[in-house]
């Protein structure tokens, strides 16, 4: 029996954790459900949309699923996402990116993991507002260091990029590809231009490669790399990035398959790992039995390969892609009529017989 903490959401959040729940179900794997809310719905209840017993049961299940939130306009509170991840170490951000028959799309057989550093890099919240009082001393400090500043009406952002945290997400990057089958790994980065951040993270990658000769490494510059994966997708397998870059590069992978709607995603760390679609709340939509669960269904996949059910994560997945290549009972997105508990009932049927 796993116990998993199941956070529906808000928006379409409820209406796709309902289909995803009943489709993990069909398979026959135990899991008892700890349903905990979170989101703007929460926010008048608990002042804020991550209450401490959410936190608390995610640490203690170690396993969580989540449906997308919507960030409380105003309220001071960044994302639910980024709280999560900070608050559980949680740095790895694994996004997995592949062609289904049926899915219109440019491309056709790409089949891509993107494992994106969740901690780091730009993102890491070091700013300072333009015209603040720590803005303008750090301005002054690195004047004394011989750093001029073309403009100095400037907000600054800090980009931290450290051994520690560049060898455990390349390492988590090789670890994978030798788990998934996975023959090559490429690093992202602007060591042409950042040379001790950038640089430090490009050297990291390399001697860690040097660790799994059983796998190909190499690196690319990001602007090459953008380029490259509209060229020529099929040359990549596993390509691991720093924060911003894995963001972005992400984001166009997921464009390459047909867009977010398709997108599974998971926040994983040494302890937790919190699994998620990449795609929002889009709150203009719930009730309405309309969109296309697909994306939360396919993270599940991640979830139960995740904890060690791997033969029901591979049902879930064949039963999936073979009702969204029919075409016969999916959403409207996808070009059907069905709604999203009919496609998930197609989904369960596909999985049962």
């Amino acid at each position: 029996m796993h116990t998993i903490t199941l956070i529906p959401g808000d928006g379409i959040g409820p209406e796709i954790s309902e289909a995803m729940r009943r489709v993990v179900e069909s398979t026959g794997v135990k899991i008892e459900w700890d349903v905990q809310e979170a989101g703007a719905d929460v926010m008048d209840k608990y002042g804020t949309p991550l209450p401490d017993h959410v936190l608390d049961s995610i640490k203690k299940n170690k396993v969580a699923i989540k449906g997308p939130i919507t960030t409380p306009i105003g309220s001071g509170f960044r994302s639910v996402n980024v709280a999560l991840r900070k608050e559980l170490d949680l740095y790895v951000n694994l996004r997995p990116a592949y062609s289904l028959k049926g899915v219109k799309s440019r491309y056709e057989d790409i089949d891509l993991i993107i494992v994106r550093e969740n901690t780091e890099d730009l993102y890491a919240g070091i700013e300072f507002e333009q015209g603040s009082k720590e803005a303008n001393e750090l301005i002054e400090f690195l004047k004394t260091r011989g750093a001029r500043m073309r403009f100095e009406d400037a907000g600054i952002s800090i980009k931290p990029i450290s051994i520690s945290g560049s060898e455990r997400i390349v390492k988590f990057a090789y670890e994978y590809a030798r788990r998934e089958g996975r023959k090559k790994v490429t690093a992202v980065h602007k060591a042409n231009i950042m040379k001790y951040s950038d640089g430090l993270f490009l050297r990291v990658s390399r001697e860690v490669g040097e660790r799994y000769p059983d796998i190909e490494t190499e690196d690319r510059i990001v602007d090459n790399m953008c380029m490259q994966l509209v060229q020529k997708p099929e040359l990549y397998d596993v390509i691991v990035c720093p924060n911003l870059y894995g963001d972005i590069i992400s984001d166009l992978c997921s464009g390459l398959i047909g867009g977010l709607g398709m997108a599974p995603g998971a926040n994983i760390g040494e302890e937790h790992a919190v699994f998620e679609p990449v795609h929002g709340s889009a709150p203009k939509y719930a009730g309405l039995n309309k969109v296309n669960p697909s994306a939360l269904i396919l993270t599940s996949v991640l979830m139960l390969k995740h904890i060690g059910e791997r033969e029901a994560a591979d049902r879930i997945f064949k039963a999936t892609s073979e009702v969204i290549a029919e075409g016969k009972h999916v959403t409207y997105d996808l070009g059907g009529t069905a709604g999203t508990s009919q496609m998930a009932d197609a989904i369960i049927d596909k999985i049962l017989s």
